[in-house]
């Protein structure tokens, strides 16, 4: 039985010491700024202009402040109240920023779930979150999320309420909300939460990341000089919206904060991307690796005019340099490698840096006052152009999890410093080389897998006895996931194996891409050996067994 009804909700806070307090906002970082606060002052000053595009539905400023008091005070009219917690689970359609938007001018709190997460997932963010209310669409891609919210209801009835964008059947259509924006609260605390995002979920499911309005903001505000972002720039969110890159580096946010346009891309291939970056003069984007190697080989043979494209960016994953002269030499932009966590630090190569640092690093932070700790395996400091586990903390990189003690306890020093989980070289300058993932993290064209995680659902299946599941180098995805298989009596085929983890309720993208079938795995002599030892030498053999390159 849910108990969450009964269980006091857990404080939403992030807090740094008061002397970083002061220090960051004497610097200016922090400006008491917040997201309704800055909303309203675009849509003062620039009413008229386009804000969002999505389809053929044009969003002016004044439009998408007007759109977002009506779902707030539309939520506060079912019953919600300033502070609940609510889970958004939308594409990238116009109702995801009004939304969002409106969440906020309610003083509600977003949780951001990515289109692709499914029930497994979602009941986890319900429940960590402690989340009264559920916001998705009608169907996307063929899936009908209303088939989800209704298993989510019954797994966890502590979620009163149900909206959908689109045909909502027995659930509240977002069309239909509506209410006195007398009853909107005023402007939040600028060092309150504003919104929960997702980790990558290093060690099973995401934790929760709570960001607050200063902090954000300064990041995307920041972000934007970095990649000159201003009023006349048209940034495109081809990626899924509730990723934090197109969200806030700069993203639809920093977009909006400069009065810029922010033009919705329904998929992020080119066949989408294309027609948009012709028709609106799209200015500047964000990809992953993988998507970026496809448009530029796309380029070469397309009939749209791409030529108001002036900044690409990638991340999410690390671009290696020769696939970076590829994308630079395909779709003739400059090219802006962007490395950071939605826990906070953000690195990117400058628009005037010079081409070696742009294809070789995946740039610095973005902030004077972000520090960054390069160190060894026993917490000692690595020279200059050493390999080491990066740590950091600054203006906006977080100094705890949401209602996690355990995460917090592994994730950050006693002084403040984020253990991101990443090898890197520093090199002069401050600029980084990202090495890899320090943990058992499977980065897959930017998505973050716990093996960890995947290995419990298959070992959930009757003809599994043990499993490891391993990334392994993919010229395409940057990495794929290989699951190392020991079977208990007649094995299953690896078809079916698939089929089992997908039929599991997990996204698509955590479905392994490959499944090798082995007698054992190796152990020393005493019969024990660590999970990350293991799939080490796991994927070691079968890279020399194949032949694959590392």
């Amino acid at each position: 039985m849910d108990t969450a009804a009964e269980t006091p909700l857990a404080p939403l806070r992030q807090t740094w010491p008061p002397a970083l307090v002061a220090r960051y906002r004497a610097a200016g970082y922090w400006r008491g700024e917040t997201f309704p606060g800055f909303l309203r002052a675009r849509a003062e000053h620039f009413g008229d202009d386009i804000a969002v595009v999505a389809g053929e539905l044009r969003l002016s400023y004044a439009g998408l402040w007007q759109a977002a008091g009506r779902v707030g005070a539309g939520l506060l009219a079912r019953g919600l109240r300033p502070g609940d917690r609510v889970v958004v689970q939308l594409g990238n359609i116009a109702e995801f920023v009004s939304v969002v938007c409106g969440l906020f001018r309610a003083g509600l709190i977003p949780v951001y779930a990515l289109p692709a997460h499914r029930i497994t997932e979602v009941r986890h963010f319900v429940q960590q979150a402690q989340a009264c209310a559920y916001i998705g669409a009608s169907q996307q891609d063929g899936f009908d999320y209303r088939t989800l919210a209704r298993e989510l209801q019954a797994a966890v009835p502590a979620l009163q309420h149900v909206l959908i964008v689109g045909d909502a059947a027995e659930f509240t259509a977002v069309a239909s909300l509506d209410g006195d924006a007398a009853s909107l609260p005023a402007d939040p605390d600028p060092q309150s939460v504003a919104f929960l995002q997702l980790s990558g979920g290093s060690t099973g499911l995401s934790k929760l990341i709570p960001r607050t309005h200063d902090d954000y903001i300064y990041s995307f505000r920041a972000s934007n000089d970095i990649c000159g972002i201003d009023r006349s720039s048209v940034y495109l969110v081809a990626l899924p919206a509730a990723h934090n890159f197109p969200m806030s580096s700069p993203g639809f946010f920093g977009a909006l904060y400069a009065g810029a346009r922010v033009v919705l891309s329904p998929g992020p291939g080119p066949d989408a991307a294309f027609p948009l970056i012709a028709r609106e003069g799209v200015t500047c984007v964000g990809l992953v690796p993988p998507l970026a190697l496809l448009w530029a080989q796309a380029a070469a043979s397309t009939a749209h005019d791409l030529s108001s494209l002036q900044v690409l960016q990638v991340g999410g994953a690390k671009l290696v340099p020769e696939a970076a002269r590829r994308v630079i030499d395909g779709l003739g932009c400059q090219l802006q490698q962007v490395f950071g966590m939605a826990e906070g630090l953000v690195n990117y190569t400058r628009l005037h840096d010079s081409p070696a640092l742009v294809v070789e690093t995946q740039g610095r932070p973005i902030s004077p006052d972000d520090e960054v700790l390069v160190v060894d395996d026993h917490g000692h400091p690595v020279a200059d152009g050493g390999i080491g586990h990066l740590l950091t903390r600054g203006p906006y990189t977080i100094r705890a999890y949401h209602n996690d003690p355990a995460a917090n306890a592994r994730s950050f020093t006693e002084d403040g410093y984020y253990r991101t989980g990443d090898m890197v070289q520093r090199l002069a300058g401050g600029y980084l080389v990202v090495q890899g993932r320090a943990g058992d993290h499977i980065n897959r064209a930017g998505e973050k897998i716990s093996a960890e995680e995947i290995e419990d659902h298959l070992l959930a299946h009757a003809g599994v006895f043990d499993a490891a599941v391993v990334s392994m180098p993919d010229a395409y995805l940057g990495e794929r996931s290989c699951a190392f298989v020991i079977a208990r009596g007649t094995p299953p085929t690896a078809a079916a194996l698939k089929a089992w983890v997908r039929g599991r309720g997990l996204a698509a993208f955590k479905v392994p891409d490959q499944v090798v079938f082995v007698d054992a795995f190796g152990t020393t002599a005493v019969g024990k050996i660590s999970r990350r030892e293991l799939r080490a030498q796991l994927r070691a053999r079968y890279i020399e067994q194949t032949g694959e390159p590392r």
